[in-house]
């Protein structure tokens, strides 16, 4: 029979399966051929071909090929803590953005625990077992087979009747599961424990704490070392620590989830905001602002009042409801609905630096990564369908100028329409909408992946994924088109024939929440900002007291140039003074002693101690301007000879 793997026509025996073409093509490796994806659904690797099938080979580069790797490794180690501590009982163990956890009743443990736990998971390993697929006939012989763990039954009665129910055997282990798994447990080349940790069942705190145990695998041990060096990074790293150590924000229980941005966060704060406000005014956006809180009546037309009420904080003013804006669009919406538009006018670029404020669960609060206050770069384009390729190319031109001004790399996925009875919009304006938006990709050049079925209810999107200093990836921006918002509040525009017609809207945010995007980049340049967003950018270093009025001098020569300068005239040794200010992190430190006076000059070294010794000051000012005005991220200072 003929199947296509990837684009390539291959000739396999009647009824092979995935292994039999993983063999043909010589992927044997650890790290490939993990799962197959056929016409669109993901299986396990012995699953049978037929002829005319369009298969993908799933390696572990693959995210769909790290959870499968990831979760068979869950299922490795709910079988170690059952042959070490058999009354335990395993609820679920999913796979998530690093690693994987189990979640158990029945068992208490500790770190102490971990080394026999990997001793246990290595003996499994080398078993090598095979794991194999079961469905059962029926939710009763389901209920049977987990009589004894009434979390599985549980889980079992929340699925509709009719409902596909599978479970996986390796070994003396059975666990309910729908897949798919790994070919073979062997794969598995690295295994660590990371941590444990409380956790309710199903994440209700009106249920029974669990034992959730978390831990990563690799089909490399390199990989594993490599992992573990970045967790070592990260926790130096740590924003919530640097913010703290740095002065920049801080979090108060008064006010949970809601941080407190000191002074010299504000000089950060401020910085990313002019930076944004003139990338925008210069890309032909204008800025708007919109209230904090609308009426209950805006929240239904939007629909946030059916699909989002339980996120909302919401209030009765003088027997009427109310709500603080989770999002800004609806808002925008209402600014758009306040004059009539042209077709000349389009396309209209409307840029809102918002607050907003959404209700997140206590145990999900987590520094400024996860917030309940925080502030959005949204911005709608509203626009004809002609103008979708061009807008989006648009927005992925400020997407390049923002993440590389930071050294961010950054990865692209588009999103198509789900099933259609969960959308909006006739086909048509699904297939208008998503072929603009794979134009616009196309048109820009870099590779981007397609994930199937994982659109908006309202429209296609482009998801924006940042890679960090530690190689670590986060989802932040984000380009959607919105075909639901022009429709609910009536939104309409005079086009040339003098016919009202409907505009197509873009949502767009690149930062996504500055507060995150705040804490990004604190772990990002490990607190080492680059000049330009630095707040301690300068510090003077008087060597004796009669120094001190010279120090003085400079520092008001250099603020009134616009640098942020600070000087210790404290009693500390130079060098204490020196240290200080590195742990600070200030971009550059001036000492100025008797010879520095005498010739007004500065002797300047770099946080990372590099001395470049006494130089003119004009000249050293020149430098750093360029600097500020090149947003460099490396001082440009030439090395000392």
């Amino acid at each position: 029979m003929m199947i296509k793997c990837d684009s390539q026509e291959i000739n396999l025996a009647d009824c092979a399966s995935g292994i039999e073409l993983s063999e043909k093509l010589n992927l044997r490796e650890p790290h490939q051929s993990l799962a197959i994806k056929i016409n669109g659904k993901t299986c396990d690797l012995s699953h049978p071909l037929k002829q005319g099938d369009s298969v993908t080979l799933l390696h572990f580069d693959d995210k769909e090929g790290k959870e499968v790797f990831w979760h068979s490794s869950a299922h490795v180690l709910a079988q170690a803590i059952l042959r070490l501590w058999p009354d335990a009982k395993p609820t679920i163990g999913p796979p998530i953005d690093n690693g994987f956890y189990y979640d158990f009743a029945n068992l208490t443990l500790s770190e102490e625990d971990f080394p026999k736990i990997e001793k246990e998971v290595q003996k499994i390993i080398k078993e090598n077992y095979r794991p194999s697929r079961k469905e059962f006939k029926s939710k009763k012989e389901a209920l049977t087979a987990f009589g004894s763990n009434s979390y599985k039954q549980e889980l079992i009665q929340g699925f509709e009747e009719g409902s596909t129910l599978s479970g996986y055997q390796q070994g003396e282990f059975f666990d309910l599961c729908r897949g798919p798994h790994l070919p073979s447990l062997g794969k598995i080349k690295a295994f660590k424990i990371l941590k444990t940790s409380g956790a309710y069942w199903k994440g209700d705190s009106n249920n029974e704490m669990l034992t959730r145990i978390y831990a990563i695998s690799f089909p490399d041990k390199e990989q594993l070392k490599t992992y573990l060096h970045m967790l070592e990074e990260a926790k130096k790293r740590d924003h919530r620590l640097l913010g703290q150590k740095l002065d920049l924000f801080s979090f108060r229980e008064q006010s949970p989830g809601m941080p407190f941005i000191h002074p010299k966060g504000m000089l950060v704060w401020n910085a990313l905001i002019d930076f944004w406000r003139d990338l925008h005014k210069r890309s032909g956006y204008v800025e708007i602002k919109t209230p904090q809180l609308m009426s209950r009546d805006l929240w239904v037309q939007s629909g946030h009042w059916e699909h989002y009420k339980e996120n909302m904080y919401t209030s009765v003013i003088e027997d009427k409801e109310f709500a603080i804006k989770p999002m800004n669009c609806p808002g925008c919406m209402l600014y758009y609905k306040a004059h009539s538009h042209s077709y000349r006018e389009l396309p209209l670029r409307v840029a809102e630096f918002g607050h907003v404020h959404r209700h997140e669960a206590s145990g999900a609060i987590s520094g400024m990564f996860r917030v309940r206050s925080f502030h959005q770069d949204d911005a709608h384009v509203f626009m004809k369908p002609s103008d979708i390729k061009e807008e989006i190319v648009n927005v992925l031109n400020l997407v390049k100028i923002i993440y590389e001004t930071f050294g961010l790399t950054y990865r692209l996925e588009l999103s198509t329409r789900p099933e259609k009875t969960k959308t909006i919009g006739s086909d048509k304006e699904w297939e208008v909408a998503t072929q603009g938006l794979k134009d616009a990709l196309d048109a820009w050049g870099l590779p981007y992946k397609i994930n199937e079925g994982d659109g908006a209810f309202y429209g296609p999107k482009i998801d924006l994924h940042i890679q960090d200093s530690l190689g670590r990836s986060w989802q932040c921006g984000t380009i959607q088109l919105d075909m639901a918002l022009p429709q609910r509040f009536d939104l309409f525009y005079t086009d040339s024939d003098g016919m009202e017609k409907r505009p197509v809207m873009i949502h767009r945010a690149i930062f996504g929440s500055m507060e995150r995007f705040f804490g990004i980049l604190v772990e990002h340049f490990s607190g080492k900002f680059p000049l330009w967003l630095s707040p301690r950018q300068i510090c003077i270093i008087p060597v004796a007291d009669r120094h001190v009025d010279y120090a003085h001098k400079v520092r008001a020569f250099l603020t009134s140039l616009g640098f942020l300068v600070d000087s210790d005239d404290s009693n500390e040794s130079v060098s204490k003074k020196v240290r200080n200010a590195q742990l600070l992190q200030c971009n550059y430190m001036l000492t100025v002693g008797d010879q520095e006076v005498e010739n007004e000059t500065v002797n300047v070294r770099t946080r990372d101690n590099v001395v470049h010794g006494e130089l003119d000051l004009k000249a050293f000012v020149a430098t750093l301007q360029e600097e500020l005005t090149t947003k460099s991220l490396e001082s440009l200072l030439q090395n000392p000879k």
